[in-house]
């Protein structure tokens, strides 16, 4: 289980640092960023930090995950935008490194662009073979331990496969009760992906999530009957489809209970049970959807692989 870094709005640098140690402390030992969260910074602190107080004896312990932005997604500045995300971390490496999203923008100066500054005429081609050569690159100059992409569909993984040297290790995608992307975990299975789900528990608390998994009734009569809480059921239900998970908390007592998911396992009919649960995603993307860009739908921007 990864401990997320986004926040809106983010804490401070040194705050978020002494909250990500709260993660470090309750056991926490894989931490999902991006130079799009603006967490790097902290994250590489807390690191730096944690290993002071002994709570990690080497880096080797961490896992830290880390995400090419769309702006930076041309095969030229993929090693130079790592390069500067390692430097915010202080870091030699990057244990995982993922393309955002299958999507490249125009390339501006500042820094990353928020995903509420998005607009349509901004997002340009993507050109998946040619930027998947630079996150080889990156593999293979060992600043990147390893390389995938998130929000990958079927269609675009399949063109991926088909040019890569090395194939993607990890697809990280929106993944939940309520969005159980069956078709996307086998086919990842099926060919040596592994998938990893963000909002586990739907963002409840996000600007664009719902409250439609941590208040569904099926969910809820499980907890109740296991005596858990919801959000427990929640990721102990990914964890059984083999997936991982990465959860976001900046409460250290939350924090700590949803890690108390290895110690029980649901039935074949609570599982059953929630295999029933309508479907419906979260975030549909539609800022990279114009009837003039590369993207022309919702369908052809997620491979219409529900």
């Amino acid at each position: 289980m990864g401990l997320g870094t986004v926040g809106n709005p983010l804490p401070p640098n040194e705050e978020l640092s002494s909250i990500l140690i709260d993660g470090f402390e309750v056991g926490y030992r894989h931490f999902d960023t991006a130079a799009a969260y603006k967490s790097e910074v902290a994250l590489g602190q807390a690191v730096a930090k944690a290993l002071d107080l002994g709570l990690i004896k080497n880096r080797d312990e961490v896992f830290i995950t880390s995400k090419l932005w769309c702006s930076d997604a041309h095969c030229d500045l993929v090693l130079p935008a790592l390069k500067k995300t390692l430097q915010r971390l202080g870091l030699e490496y990057v244990d995982l490194y993922l393309i955002h999203w299958p999507v490249r923008l125009k390339h501006k100066d500042e820094e990353s662009v928020k995903l509420s500054e998005i607009t349509a005429e901004n997002v340009i081609p993507f050109d998946i073979k040619r930027t998947w050569e630079a996150m080889e690159e990156c593999y293979r100059l060992g600043l990147a331990k390893s390389i995938g992409v998130s929000n990958f569909g079927i269609k675009k993984l399949s063109q991926l496969l088909q040019n890569a040297t090395i194939p993607p290790a990890v697809n990280q995608v929106e993944l939940n009760a309520v969005w159980q992307q069956g078709k996307l975990r086998e086919f990842c299975k099926q060919n040596g992906i592994h998938l990893s789900g963000w909002s586990p528990l739907g963002a409840y608390k996000a600007s664009w999530g719902s409250n439609a998994v941590m208040e569904n009734p099926i969910l809820k009569e499980i907890a109740h009957s296991r005596q858990k809480n919801v959000a427990q059921v929640a990721l102990r239900w990914i964890y059984e489809q083999g997936a991982s998970t990465v959860v976001k908390s900046f409460n250290k007592e939350r924090m700590k209970v949803n890690l108390g998911i290895f110690d029980w396992e649901l039935s074949e009919e609570e599982s059953e049970k929630i295999r029933q649960i309508p479907q419906r995603r979260m975030y549909n993307g539609e800022e990279f959807v114009s009837p003039n860009g590369p993207y022309r739908s919702l369908e052809e921007l997620w491979d219409d692989d529900a």
